[in-house]
C-alpha cells in the first residue's frame, strides 16, 4: 500500500527523513529510487505520480505526497506505532519549528557542506564567510536547543532529531569544528538502526566535474 520514492544516490536529507519515519514507524513500503540526474523526476511515469515532480515522493494507495516534513507528519497521524513528534503540544511546534527552519535557512552552509559530505565522504574547501556565519548560526541554534547530556530535542527522541542531526553532521564529518556535546548527539542520532539503513544503501559513484 505504501510507496516511496527517493533519489538514487540515496543523497537526499529529506528522503533520508521520510525514509526514518516510514522505518521508525515500523511500516512496510517499497522503496523507488528516481534518477535525479538524468532528470526522470520530469518524465511522466514520475510526474504522474508525484504532484510537484520531487523526491521524496510518498504514495499510500491513491494519495501522493509531497515534501519530507508533510511527510513526516501524515505518516505519524496515519498509522498507529511509536511516536515521531511529541505529544505535548509545545514540544511538538518546536520540533516542527526546527525541520522548517533547517529547510528555509542555511543555504550557504547547505551549498558548502553538500551531502556529498555527508554520504559520499567528499571534501570541500574552507567556508566562505557566508557559510562560516550560516555555521556559527547553526550551532548556536543547536546549542540552544541541547544542553550537554541532552539526549533529543524533546521529552523523547522524534524524527526533527534526525534532520538536525544531519545538518550538524554536514560539519562533524567534514572535520570543521563543532562542540563536543553536539558532536555526541549528532553521532547517538546517526547510530540509530533505520539511519545506518539509509548509510548501506549502494550508492551510484560519485562524479564530479
Amino acid at each position: 500500500m505504501i510507496k516511496l520514492f527517493v533519489d538514487a544516490q540515496y543523497a537526499s536529507p529529506y528522503a533520508l527523513s521520510a525514509y526514518v519515519a516510514l522505518r521508525e514507524k515500523q511500516l512496510p513500503f517499497e522503496l523507488q529510487t528516481v534518477d535525479l540526474g538524468a532528470g526522470a523526476q520530469g518524465a511522466a511515469p514520475f510526474r504522474a505520480q508525484s504532484l510537484t515532480w520531487r523526491v521524496p515522493t510518498l504514495v499510500h494507495g491513491n494519495f501522493t505526497l509531497t515534501e519530507s516534513s508533510a511527510i513526516d507528519e501524515y505518516v505519524d497521524e496515519m498509522f498507529l506505532g511509536p511516536r515521531l513528534y511529541p505529544l505535548d503540544p509545545r514540544q511538538r511546534a518546536r520540533c516542527r519549528q526546527v525541520q522548517a527552519w533547517l529547510r528555509s535557512d542555511l543555504a550557504a552552509l547547505r551549498q558548502e557542506r553538500t551531502t556529498e559530505v555527508v554520504f559520499y565522504a567528499a571534501k570541500a574547501g574552507p567556508l566562505s564567510p557566508a557559510a562560516a556565519d550560516a555555521a556559527a548560526k547553526l550551532l548556536q541554534v543547536a546549542g540552544a536547543l541541547i544542553a550537554p547530556g541532552q539526549a533529543h530535542l524533546a521529552a523523547a527522541w522524534s524524527i526533527a532529531d534526525v534532520d538536525l542531526a544531519l545538518m550538524l553532521n554536514r560539519l562533524v564529518l567534514h572535520g570543521d569544528e563543532v562542540p563536543p556535546h553536539l558532536r555526541v548527539y549528532a553521532a547517538a542520532q546517526w547510530a540509530r538502526p533505520a539511519v545506518q539503513e539509509w548509510l548501506a544503501k549502494p550508492r551510484p559513484p560519485l562524479h564530479k566535474p
